[in-house]
């Protein structure tokens, strides 16, 4: 292959390409690599210093002895195009007979580390990861300095290769989890993983679950808490959370920073979590039940008010309740998509001209408005913003099933939501187990 032909003619389809010509050791050389992640004048200057050390020592400068680099000899054009995509440089001499590549001076590209934005701390350290994935790593490490942590390294991909890291403790997690994660990982060494939904594919999981398979975190203790109780974690380059497998039930209750608390307080945090996931799921269903199916449950007193607070509304408990639930659902998504400075004004001037509108057009009830403040609320109390997501959905079957069958139906729904969650595995790991480090499943 005719090396600075092939670089030349790569260089017309991509600008950020540079050819830099120079002499090193008394030999004219071509430097090749791109703009954007290589310091160029700090990595000539360093060049030079390691050049001048491998002619005193009278060392070839394209071998490997010189300490310069690392040799590639008679490099296919997709070898060369890895090199330099992965950021490496590329010394070659004018004839192109010759070539290294070596780790440069690169250019700053990662923010520094900061506070989170998606997870909130009370009491523990509040450093996140970035997008940088050796940084990531060593936040890991000092969260959880031990010798038995254990990385594996994976570039898999062809048209966008990046790279991926496996940690895990050796002697904590379970061999099942770790050979299966390692046979999909390794089965498809050219599958490329633009995002999250790619590595769920790449891993085997359904693309239709309801369940999260892993949670994301941008926290270095969860993720080291995490490790330390057998579990695996992933990280991808240029992704600033860490993914933590498997997923269990326990983890939309249990924090690393709860134990930062007395017990007493820990617990009670647990318990409101679990009470606020009750009351997201179920109380829109038994409102629609009690209204329109099984008003006789109610006390008269309750169910009188709840029917005053309904005169007038045109339509049935079932109709307004999921025109409010729309409404609160493009509430959260607008909150999440405008800007932060002026998202909370809007969403909150928003909800309360909406929310008295709506009632003033007797639109909607004010018991419904309350029980649907409570229950969107309440839906933010578990850990984890993709378990909060989740969770969001099971309350629209239990609605449906309410509206049909009233009470009744809101326990068949119950039955159908806990038997779902038992069917749940990750790698022969139940969602519904109680996890233990070392446990050896299946």
């Amino acid at each position: 292959m005719n090396l600075p032909a092939f670089l030349m003619s790569r260089q017309e389809l991509d600008s950020d390409l540079f050819l830099h010509k120079t002499v090193l050791a008394y030999q004219p050389v071509v430097l090749a690599g791109y703009n954007s992640q290589i310091d160029l004048p700090q990595t000539l200057e360093l060049l030079r210093q390691l050049s001048l050390n491998a002619a005193s020592a009278d060392k070839p400068l394209f071998a490997l002895e010189s300490g310069i680099g690392i040799p590639m000899n008679d490099p296919s054009e997709q070898e060369l195009l890895n090199a330099i995509a992965e950021g490496n440089l590329l010394v070659y001499s004018n004839a192109g007979d010759r070539c290294i590549r070596l780790v440069p001076v690169r250019r700053t590209l990662s923010r520094p580390i900061e506070a989170p934005t998606t997870e909130n701390v009370l009491r523990g350290a509040i450093s996140a990861f970035n997008e940088d994935l050796d940084t990531n790593i060593g936040l890991i490490k000092k969260h959880l300095s031990s010798d038995k942590l254990r990385i594996r390294s994976y570039v898999p991909g062809r048209e966008q290769r990046r790279r991926t890291v496996l940690l895990y403790v050796e002697g904590q997690v379970p061999d099942r989890l770790m050979q299966a994660i390692v046979q999909k990982i390794e089965a498809s060494p050219e599958r490329d993983i633009p995002d999250l939904e790619a590595l769920s594919d790449l891993l085997g999981f359904s693309k239709w679950t309801l369940i999260t398979r892993y949670n994301t975190t941008e926290l270095p203790q969860e993720a080291a808490s995490a490790l330390n109780k057998g579990k695996a974690v992933l990280l991808l380059d240029r992704f600033p959370f860490a993914l933590m497998l498997p997923s269990l039930v326990s983890d939309l209750f249990v924090s690393q920073s709860d134990r930062n608390f007395p017990a007493f307080f820990r617990i009670s945090f647990q318990v409101l979590r679990v009470l606020g996931v009750l009351a997201n799921v179920l109380l829109p269903g038994l409102y629609v039940a009690l209204v329109s199916v099984n008003p006789e449950v109610l006390r008269i007193e309750i169910a009188l008010s709840i029917a005053g607070s309904r005169e007038g509304v045109p339509y049935p408990a079932l109709v307004e309740t999921l025109l409010l639930l729309l409404i609160l659902e493009l509430t959260l998504e607008s909150t999440i998509r405008l800007p932060k400075t002026i998202g909370p004004t809007i969403t909150m001037v928003g909800g309360i001209i909406l929310g008295q509108a709506v009632v003033q057009a007797n639109l909607v009830s004010n018991v419904l408005i309350i029980i649907l403040a409570a229950s969107t609320i309440a839906n933010f109390t578990v850990i984890g913003f993709q378990n909060a997501t989740s969770i969001r959905l099971y309350k629209y079957l239990l609605l449906v099933l309410s509206a049909m069958f009233g009470v009744l139906g809101l326990f068949v729904g119950i039955v159908v939501i806990c038997a779902y969650l038992g069917h749940v595995s990750t790698f022969g790991i139940p969602y519904l187990s109680r996890w233990k480090a070392g446990r050896r499943y299946g």
